[in-house]
């Protein structure tokens, strides 16, 4: 089966910066790559999407997560813990996009393994950019396992 003719890619973005949910919605929109963007505004409610709790229950998995760190009631480092303590869920991709250049945060991203990390840049076309490469490289480059 040829990649285009893949059924669409479920993407979880975890967000709560309107702008930035705004910006990635747009990017993906205009996208050759059906996709289907789902987004969740805070920690809790990223874990209880991806463990289908509450209103979350029908919710599919995410081929991919786009996942800040800086983000009310759990941050995306205690998410990402979680992600990557399931058996199930540690097999999807998270990619943290996030505007902390911090060396720390890096760090313990990468040693919760986190499949890349991405510093949000403040240009409008520099961002669209970057979310395009995201999904061009990892809908269109790397095989992802199914669920």
């Amino acid at each position: 089966m040829s990649k285009s003719n893949r059924k669409p890619i479920d993407i979880l973005l975890v967000e709560d910066n309107p702008g930035d949910i705004r910006l990635t919605e747009e990017a993906l929109k205009e996208s050759k790559i059906v996709n289907t963007l789902h987004v969740v505004m805070d920690g809790v409610q990223a874990l209880n999407y991806l463990f289908r709790k509450g209103i979350y229950a029908d919710a599919r998995l995410p081929n991919l997560i786009l996942l800040d760190l800086n983000l009310p009631k759990k941050n995306g480092r205690e998410v990402l813990k979680e992600i990557k303590k399931d058996s199930l869920l540690r097999l999807i991709p998270v990619v943290i996009l996030t505007t902390s250049k911090a060396d720390e945060d890096v760090l313990k991203s990468y040693s919760l393994h986190a499949n890349c990390y991405i510093t949000k840049p403040v240009d409008l076309e520099r961002f669209i950019e970057i979310v395009r490469s995201i999904e061009n490289f990892w809908f269109r480059v790397v095989e992802l396992p199914s669920h």
